[in-house]
């Protein structure tokens, strides 16, 4: 008799298998899914680089917030400080190349014109800054560039749909223009494109001459990515659809590099602080290797005239022993206090905010009390360097 359970039989050809496999038409997921996210990565980095250009203390070596001073900070902190060391000579022009590649990602995301090209821009520049700036950040999601380097990859991987996007229309536009069918991106099961597209037949495929039907080599749904035996040739519409692309992104990218100008030459003609921190008493000191007084006796690194430094105010030096970016204030009429203005966060350069008493990195919200550099708000976990500054008899400053 036997005894054996009653489970149904079921064919191992019949069990569907995990594919780990690219997923066929991958843009058409995105379509919609995708799209605010679009939005906001674009919109951010078009943001970013009309701020950086706008803001002239970016590009100024003495400000505290210059990319000069955020790469003097990154190279104690960043793994790949020994890249890093050799741009600091050139740091105004690695931040020019810096903001355009933020406009130039920004516009192209936005308009879907050329946009995964463009991701993998955004994708590249959020790592690089992830290395730089926040790749200390603990816990590591509080730092923003690691989020934004993944939140790049879906488009990467399935592009950015047709959906708002110039480059969609610039196909469309030149279909009707050769009289050809307007191109339409829609989501079909496998099992109706096989009703439809006429070339199945029990099993097999008659457009790859009599073999199975595979869905992963389907010239219906791979077009020219079909293998080669079955690909379609590039058509009149598509190779029309590069050329105007190709115009479409030139001027485009006239037209960022004009925007990008402008708004520079804007915020040098007005001044304008993109940041939240201001760094009053723009003068900046100067350091020397030994200074004495009259007499000789030795005072320690001259810094400058302590006129420079404005009451209630703030300049910045440069740290002799270090290289590090320094700064100086002075909270009452000849009282003077100066620290490394390097925060021990991520590496960032903080600014001295005036009206608020505190010196605050504009990176990650880190806040250190004016009087002695402890810290008052994290991320932060230590204080900032404190360094002893004389005012001597010859009215200069001495760091001691």
């Amino acid at each position: 008799m036997d005894n054996s359970p009653r489970f149904p039989t079921v064919s191992s050809t019949a069990l569907p298998r995990l594919s780990w496999q690219r997923p066929l038409r991958a843009s058409a997921l995105s379509e919609w899914a995708l799209l605010p996210l679009r939005l906001f990565l674009g919109a951010t980095f078009l943001y970013a680089g009309l701020q950086k250009l706008a803001n002239p203390n970016f590009f100024r070596p003495s400000s505290p917030i210059s990319i000069q001073s955020q790469l003097a900070g990154a190279i104690r902190f960043s793994p790949i400080h020994a890249l890093l060391h050799p741009l600091l000579p050139y740091a105004g022009l690695v931040g020019m190349v810096i903001a355009y590649a933020e406009l130039a990602i920004g516009v192209g995301t936005l308009l879907g014109l050329y946009a995964r090209v463009a991701a993998v821009g955004g994708a590249l520049l959020s790592l690089n800054l992830f290395l730089t700036v926040s790749f200390h950040a603990s816990p590591y999601f509080t730092g923003a560039d690691i989020v934004f380097f993944f939140a790049w990859l879906p488009f990467v991987i399935a592009g950015s749909g047709t959906q708002l996007s110039l480059q969609s229309l610039i196909t469309r536009y030149v279909a009707v223009r050769a009289g050809a069918p307007e191109p339409a991106l829609v989501t079909l099961d496998f099992a109706q494109v096989r009703q439809l597209c006429g070339s199945y037949d029990a099993g097999c495929c008659s457009a790859r001459s009599g073999l199975a039907c595979d869905a992963r080599a389907c010239p219906v749904l791979l077009g020219t990515l079909a293998p080669v035996a079955t690909a379609v040739q590039l058509d009149t519409v598509a190779r029309r659809s590069v050329v105007v692309g190709g115009i479409a992104a030139a001027t485009v990218g006239t037209a960022t590099v004009l925007l990008g100008s402008s708004t520079a030459a804007l915020g040098k003609l007005i001044g304008a602080n993109g940041t939240g921190v201001t760094s009053t008493g723009g003068t900046t000191t100067t350091s020397t290797t030994v200074a004495t007084t009259g007499g000789g006796t030795t005072k320690g690194t001259l810094l400058g005239a302590s006129s420079e430094v404005p009451v209630g105010g703030s300049a910045v030096f440069t740290v002799p022993t270090t290289g590090d970016p320094g700064i100086i204030l002075q909270p009452t009429k000849g009282s003077f206090v100066a620290f490394d203005s390097v925060c021990p966060h991520n590496g960032c350069t903080v600014g001295y905010s005036a009206s608020q008493k505190l010196l605050v990195c504009p990176c990650h919200g880190s806040e250190f009390l004016a009087t002695n550099g402890d810290v008052l708000q994290g991320p932060a976990a230590r204080g900032l360097t404190r360094y002893t500054v004389v005012e001597a008899a010859d009215g200069n400053l001495y760091l001691q």
